[in-house]
This record gives structure tokens, C-alpha cells and sequence, in this order.
């Protein structure tokens, strides 16, 4: 029997793959190794990579996917790219073309390239658990009460009718938190949240067609989008303040 051949993402022995002697893994098979790693993918997400065109698996006679072990670290490269550089995927997918070529394949660092948006796209799907009493949200996020009163008044927070705070909104408060260290007051930041409703308004226009067609497969392809975008903007702020910020240091 010959030996695992080696692609360029490495050696194919890896131990997390089951039935790795068998050749291939169905897509449930991956699913459950890439889990251990990014908690968060889904079949859904698997499939839409594939129609991208990031991924190729094999498929049988009946039409059901199987996956080696190269599509497996295929995906693996896809996956923290997107979480550890907040890629798009057609950038992404340019590196894996390259590779394809013959080309070295640039390596995914810690760091992200562009400034991922207050608790990550995954707050999309993921309420964050229980909402917070006030007073706990406050701690946690390091406000004063009266601080944490400004920032619900001044539209950068908004309570459920209990009055209790999603935990999804603590980079938000802590953030304000600390532009209350320097002296910007949550009164100052008005113009940071109606700027958020205007990007976000903006951005739902173009991922609403996918949204209406409610199929999982859509739903990830929003998903995506949604990430694209999101980091885009936030990428735009940042290069944009500090383009300004630049002008106070010039002689």
C-alpha cells in the first residue's frame, strides 16, 4: 500500500483526522474535526466553501462528498484566515489559486489585518447567553452607573425592557469605558452611533436578498458578507482617523 503523500499544507498523517488508511471523510466526518478548532463552523459553512470554489471534494456515484485529507487542511487554511486575519475570501481564494500554481503559500499569522467589528461577527448567531442586571454589565465593563445611564441615553447601549444588557454589547461599554478615561464622554460619542446605524443600514440593503431566501446555504453566504463588509468598514474607519490623526503631527 503506498504512503500518504504530503501536499503543500503539510503531511497527511494528521492524527485528528479519523479513517485517514480510508481515504476519505464524509462531510459530517469533517465537521467533527474542524470543530475542535473553529467551534463555530457548520455544514452550511462547509458547503458554501465548496460552491466558492475554496474546496473540492470527491463525490460517489449517489452524489455524497468525500473529503481528503488535503481538502481538510484546505478548509483548516480557510477558516483561520478568516478568524485570525479577517480575510475575505476572495483574498483568501487568490492564495489558494497561487498554491494551485506551484506558488508558496502565504502563511496565516496572528494579527488581523483589519480591525474585526465589537464582539465579532458570530454575535450574528450567538446571543451571547443570559442578559446582564445593570449594575453586573456596568462592573464588568469597568463604567460607572451614571456612565453606563449616558451610554443607553446617548444611543450607544440599548437594555431590554428588564433593563438588562446583552453580553454581546461589552466591547461596546468597555470600550466607552475607556474613552471615559481620557475624558470622552459617552455625551461625545453620539455621532460613533449614528454613524453604526448609517453603515449598518447600508450594509443590510446588501445582504437582504440572501436573507429572504432563508436556506441554510443562503444564510451562511449572508454570513459571509456580513464578515466581508463588517471588517471592510471598520478597516475604512481606522485608515480614515488615522489619515486625520496624522495631520496634528505634521510640523
Amino acid at each position: 500500500m503506498p504512503e500518504p503523500r504530503e501536499s503543500a499544507f503539510g503531511a497527511a498523517g494528521d492524527q485528528r483526522i479519523p479513517h485517514l488508511s480510508r481515504g476519505s471523510l464524509s462531510i459530517g466526518e469533517v465537521l467533527a474535526v474542524l470543530r475542535d478548532d473553529f467551534p463555530d463552523v457548520t455544514i452550511s459553512k462547509i458547503r458554501y466553501l465548496e460552491a466558492e470554489d475554496l474546496v473540492h471534494p470527491q463525490r460517489t456515484p449517489s452524489g455524497y462528498r468525500k473529503f481528503s485529507s488535503a481538502d481538510v487542511a484546505r478548509l483548516r487554511y480557510v477558516l483561520a484566515a478568516q478568524r485570525d486575519q479577517y480575510l475575505p475570501l476572495r483574498v483568501i481564494k487568490e492564495h489558494l489559486e497561487a498554491l494551485d500554481r506551484g506558488e508558496p503559500l502565504p502563511a496565516v499569522v496572528p494579527g488581523p489585518v483589519a480591525v474585526p467589528p465589537p464582539g465579532g461577527l458570530d454575535a450574528v448567531d450567538d446571543d451571547g447567553g443570559e442578559p446582564l442586571p445593570a449594575e453586573q454589565f456596568a462592573r464588568a465593563a469597568g463604567l460607572e452607573p451614571e456612565q453606563l445611564a449616558d451610554c443607553v441615553q446617548f444611543g450607544l447601549l440599548v437594555p431590554d425592557a428588564k433593563g438588562r444588557h446583552p453580553a454581546a454589547d461589552l466591547p461596546v461599554a468597555r470600550a466607552a469605558a475607556g474613552l471615559a478615561r481620557h475624558g470622552i464622554e459617552p455625551r461625545h460619542l453620539r455621532g460613533y452611533s449614528n454613524g453604526a446605524d448609517r453603515e449598518a443600514g447600508l450594509i443590510e440593503q446588501l445582504v437582504a436578498p440572501l436573507l429572504r431566501a432563508r436556506s441554510e446555504e443562503s444564510r451562511a453566504r449572508a454570513t459571509e458578507k456580513l464578515r466581508e463588509l463588517a471588517a471592510l468598514s471598520a478597516q475604512l474607519h481606522m485608515a480614515l482617523l488615522e489619515a486625520r490623526l496624522r495631520d496634528l503631527l505634521r510640523p
